[in-house]
């Protein structure tokens, strides 16, 4: 079986509508983070666009916490929007490092969500399997990296990087190839973005 087979052969029996939601998902889902890299206010109307249709596709396929995750991420994303909109109009949001109460709020939130999501699971009476287990440890991941995100917090991008790296392997193993591609793209342009923020972090503390 070739890498391509891997990925794309559960869509042969594939409904025509989920392939098309999953491909706009996927192209809006790319352009997200793309904005996101580039402190691009974009990032969010785009990125409500594809959570909103995964969240429907995740929905139908039975996988409720990833779907609760990409849920919050539609409503941090409601959040961020107004976030970055209101400081550009006074004071605009730069890029900076967490401090540490803010540590131990990203720590309390990831406890929590992995709290939740066991919670959603066992909720809908489903077996935990070590796909669950990897799925409710992204989560924490993922809730937290976007709340960071939200503040402009360069610690997001850690965590997006390492939540994509375990995702990965479990939507391709799911059978959803095209969201696994996505997230390995997601794992380049969030490597390239945080070496991005981090020049501008640094030009700034050099400047001061």
């Amino acid at each position: 079986m070739t890498l391509i087979d891997f990925f794309f052969d559960a869509y042969q029996a594939a409904p025509a509508w989920q392939i098309v939601l999953e491909a706009i998902a996927f192209v809006t889902g790319i352009a997200s983070v793309w904005y996101a890299k580039n402190e691009n206010i974009l990032v969010y109307p785009v990125g409500l666009v594809a959570t909103a249709i995964t969240v429907y596709l995740l929905y139908v396929a039975g996988y409720y916490g990833d779907m609760i995750v990409n849920f919050y991420f539609t409503i941090m994303s409601v959040y961020g929007w107004y976030n970055w909109s209101r400081h550009s109009h006074e004071v605009p949001i730069v890029i900076t490092r967490t401090n540490q109460f803010e540590k131990l709020t990203g720590a309390g939130l990831f406890c929590l969500t992995i709290v939740v999501i066991f919670g959603v699971y066992k909720a809908f009476g489903q077996k935990m399997e070590l796909a669950n287990y990897v799925d409710v440890l992204s989560s924490g991941l993922f809730f937290t990296a976007m709340w960071y995100m939200a503040r402009k917090k360069i610690e997001n991008w850690t965590l997006w990087i390492v939540a994509n790296l375990i995702v990965i392997p479990l939507y391709a193993w799911r059978g959803l190839g095209l969201l696994a591609l996505q997230y390995v793209i997601f794992t380049v342009l969030a490597v390239m973005a945080y070496i991005e923020w981090k020049k501008i972090l640094n030009k700034r503390h050099h400047k001061a």
